[in-house]
């Protein structure tokens, strides 16, 4: 198995610059040891103009047998065992697969993660790359490879390989010659291979379990969740698991909220109070969110809150400054948002008394979760708007069904009130990762719908500037338990069989 990156440099930036980023000096060749043989890598050219590091795999097939638990190496997991014969004798060592996205992960580690230590300067700098790998399985062909590679910024080209030059009417084989050209940080590249060569392949040499799902997340941050091949990619990789491929869709689904209130949306919501606002300082509207949350919380005297999608936790930091909110438990489905939240709330330096306050937890709200029980009230602020309507009913379950707190209370913007946008193209949704935004009778019905399934009284309150014609920017719902239902609310989280039904059906 081999496979090149090549970079060109300038005066200023010296194309050797590839070796530090690498963790690996161009005038030495070395090899490192890897569960299946050994990975070699060193540097065919290594010039201030160009630089060329490569890597190339030894594979051993009696010990990727052995470590493959008698199934070609973990090839067809799912599939039946190979013949005796085929687990020695195969493509393995030879075109580039799962093995090869593993070797580059541990052989490249550092880099992989967008870590440089001599010149970090480099780590976030756009690279003009050529990575060429000379035999590719590509089960789908070089359209396939194309479907995936292009939309990530790479140009491609995907030669097919023949079966055999001295008889062409043969045809391809399922290999092509891959080269990828675009400018793109090496982290970027890296992580782009590790993720696609074994999809591509469709296969991995080792059992795929539950954890390869927090390693295509890391791995496909800030690429994968708004890839157009997303499903295909998720569930090739996952070695077509059902369970795990459900599993990393939902986290991927809502992974986009991690920076929602940072982005576009949050400038859209400053937008709106200050064009429409005539006091001297006017209140972002994402303000008086979180000022109309907090007030309604206590309002009800709700002490333990559940703030789901809590993003960068800037609502979270809202309720740590009143004493009279008790416990918060944060719940996002990134890593990334809950390690900024974290930062931003500054835990490691909170006081113990004050840290024993909050807690934040990585979570998929559309799958029931038993640590979301018994809370006084929970909170949906601009989370549902993110959430492809057929699994809609899926976050109701989890939330009303089966946490079941005292009070939840959901905000989603009010679309009527976007022709009042000046900046707003007419017919755009407010944030392009908002899969829908109702009027206010569309938000009222399917509240009401909510309620009447669940137990729950349901009110409604405007965020922002209530227009006479349009209504508010933001519209919010407030469910409270009904008395009869919330003498329950602490037991098993039962909801009853429609609500039941619905939620395991999506």
């Amino acid at each position: 198995m081999f496979l090149t990156i090549s970079t060109t440099g300038t005066p200023d930036s010296p194309a050797t610059g590839l070796g530090f980023l690498l963790h690996k000096h161009p005038d030495r060749a070395q090899a490192f040891s890897t569960s299946h043989g050994t990975a070699h890598v060193f540097y065919p050219e290594a010039t201030p103009e160009r630089c060329t590091a490569a890597i190339l795999l030894e594979v051993d097939p009696v010990a990727l047998v052995r470590r493959g638990k008698g199934k070609g190496g973990g090839r067809d997991q799912g599939r039946g065992p190979d013949t005796s014969l085929a687990q020695y004798v195969n493509d393995r060592p030879y075109a580039a697969s799962s093995l090869l996205a593993v070797a580059l992960g541990g052989v490249f580690s550092s880099a992989l993660k967008g870590q440089c230590a001599a010149r970090p300067e480099l780590v976030g700098r756009a690279l003009r790359l050529r990575v060429e790998i000379a035999a590719l399985p590509a089960r789908g062909g070089a359209e396939l490879v194309r479907r995936l590679f292009e939309p990530l910024g790479w140009t491609v080209g995907a030669e097919p390989v023949p079966l055999d030059e001295r008889f062409p009417e043969w045809g391809d084989s399922r290999y092509v010659r891959l080269a990828l050209e675009g400018e793109q940080r090496l982290s970027d590249a890296l992580r782009h291979l590790y993720v696609l060569l074994p999809v591509l392949d469709d296969a991995k040499h080792y059992w795929v379990s539950a954890d390869e799902v927090d390693k295509l997340l890391r791995a496909g941050e800030g690429w994968l969740a708004g890839h157009p091949e997303q499903e295909l990619i998720t569930s090739r990789y996952l070695a077509r698991r059902r369970s795990l491929t459900r599993r990393a869709m939902e986290r991927l689904e809502l992974a986009r909220l991690a920076a929602s209130d940072d982005s576009a949306a949050e400038e859209l919501d400053n937008a709106v109070d200050e064009a429409s606002d005539t006091e001297e300082r006017p209140v972002p509207l994402a303000v008086r969110r979180r000022e109309a949350i907090t007030a309604a919380l206590r309002s009800a005297g709700a002490q333990r809150v559940l703030d789901l999608g809590c993003g960068q936790g800037q609502l979270v930091r809202e309720l740590l400054k009143e004493p009279h909110f008790t416990e918060i438990l944060g719940v996002d489905v990134s890593t990334r948002a809950l390690s900024l939240a974290a930062r931003r709330l500054g835990l490691e330096r909170m006081s113990e008394r004050q840290a024993e306050r909050v807690t934040l937890t990585q979570g998929s709200l559309t799958y029931t979760d038993k640590r979301l029980k018994g809370y006084d009230a929970a909170v949906l602020s601009e989370v549902i708007e993110h959430v492809d309507p057929p699994r809609l009913p899926a976050l109701e379950y989890a939330v009303f069904g089966a946490a079941r707190p005292g009070m939840v209370l959901v905000t989603t913007p009010n679309v009527e009130y976007n022709v009042r946008w000046e900046s707003l193209p007419a017919g755009h949704v407010r944030h392009g990762d908002h899969r829908f935004e109702w009027t206010r009778a569309e938000f009222r019905a399917w509240a009401g719908e909510v309620a009447r399934r669940h137990g729950y009284a349901v009110t409604f309150a405007p965020v922002g500037q209530d227009d006479p014609e349009v209504g508010p920017p933001t519209q919010m719902a407030v469910f409270t338990l009904n008395a009869a239902e919330a003498t329950t609310r602490r037991g098993d989280g039962t909801a009853n069989t429609e609500a039941a039904k619905a939620g395991r059906a999506a």
